[in-house]
């Protein structure tokens, strides 16, 4: 299994980087951005913005590094089920139905990662391997 050890990095790429892109793609489009979610109704629509920015730039680049990968997976498991639920709820068009389960289905991916960590190719992972040595440093 060792020579597979690069797949959770190969996961943490597929999942935050369109995680990424969509945050970069908010920032470029605000007044859009924030007319859609007054449009659905959300109170505050620029404090939701800065949420939605943060939540999908922030912790898209988090995950990409592997830093901290699982409190931040879980927090965005949250808001892709809170945002399918907001946003894409209007099961009779089917683009909506489709966006829904997207986002359901990038939750359990999310959720894979909060489960099972960042993986070898990751901050996480570099500095547990530091605070070991510095333990074993120390015990002996």
């Amino acid at each position: 299994m060792e020579r597979f050890k690069f797949i959770p990095l190969l996961g943490r790429i597929l999942i935050g980087g369109p995680f990424v892109m969509s945050g970069l793609g908010k920032l470029a489009a605000y007044g859009a951005t924030v007319g859609y979610i007054a449009a659905m109704g959300l109170p505050v629509p620029p404090l939701a913005f800065v949420l939605a920015v943060l939540t999908e730039l922030g912790g898209g680049l988090l995950l990409l590094s592997g830093y901290r990968a699982r409190a931040v997976s879980l927090g965005m498991a949250v808001f892709c089920l809170v945002t399918a639920m907001v946003f894409h709820h209007n099961f009779a068009d089917q683009n909506q139905m489709i966006h829904f389960l997207k986002n359901v289905m990038m939750a359990g991916g999310l959720l894979q990662i909060t489960w099972f960590g960042a993986g070898a190719f990751s901050l996480d992972a570099l500095t547990g391997r530091v605070a070991s040595r510095v333990s074993a440093l120390r015990a002996s």
